[in-house]
């Protein structure tokens, strides 16, 4: 157990390329394990191209140092009402069998002061989701981080996505869905209802 810990803790200090090293290593004994040619020209840099897309791409938000800097402006128009973005795309993994979730999230806030550059919001949502994740935890992080950055309570996030780990594997049931919803301030409260009339339009 110690030497686990050991290990978890030196690898938080690990270069991205030293990272990818790594994790190639490590992946092609696993495609040696199924039992894979990997003197095959199609298959012998596989190891590297899936360690490149982790560190790189899809789990690209475990590394604070790619965490979204939310640039806020003074509220100049007198508008106090919901700011919504809605279908902003979702693609993550869930973190169970490492297979994609794929979906949508709608994004809203009421401005205290200061509003956000509305690019800001998808680079939050795509800044969560490249992580291996559960839907449910995805969506209260990042309704905690725009609260934080935002200075305002009001804000919602939600979330509808489709589970390729019930798609593909498992039940292998496709086009089912899973939603979930993080509500807080007055979008959990007198502005809910008006803001699931907004995402009906």
């Amino acid at each position: 157990m110690e030497d686990m810990l050991e290990q978890v803790i030196s690898t938080q200090n690990l270069s991205a390329n030293s990272k990818i090293k790594l994790i190639a290593q490590h992946f092609e004994k696993i495609m040696r394990l199924l039992g894979l040619d990997m003197d095959d020209d199609s298959l012998k840099d596989t190891p590297g191209r899936v360690a490149k897309m982790y560190v790189k791409e899809i789990f690209s938000g475990l590394d604070p140092a790619n965490e979204p800097q939310v640039t806020l402006f003074e509220k100049k128009y007198n508008y106090n009402e919901i700011i919504l973005e809605k279908n902003i795309p979702v693609y993550s993994y869930c973190e169970h069998h490492f297979v994609p979730i794929i979906g949508k999230a709608h994004v809203a806030y009421i401005a205290n002061g200061k509003i956000a550059g509305l690019s800001k919001l998808n680079r939050v949502v795509n800044y969560f989701s490249r992580r291996p994740q559960v839907q449910e935890r995805l969506t209260t992080e990042i309704a905690d981080f725009l609260k934080a950055r935002l200075h305002t309570e009001d804000v919602a996030v939600i979330i509808e996505a489709e589970h390729l780990c019930i798609a593909s594997r498992g039940i292998r049931d496709a086009g089912s869905t899973t939603i979930t919803g993080s509500y807080h301030g007055r979008l959990g409260a007198e502005k809910k209802s008006e803001l699931i009339q907004l995402l009906k339009l």
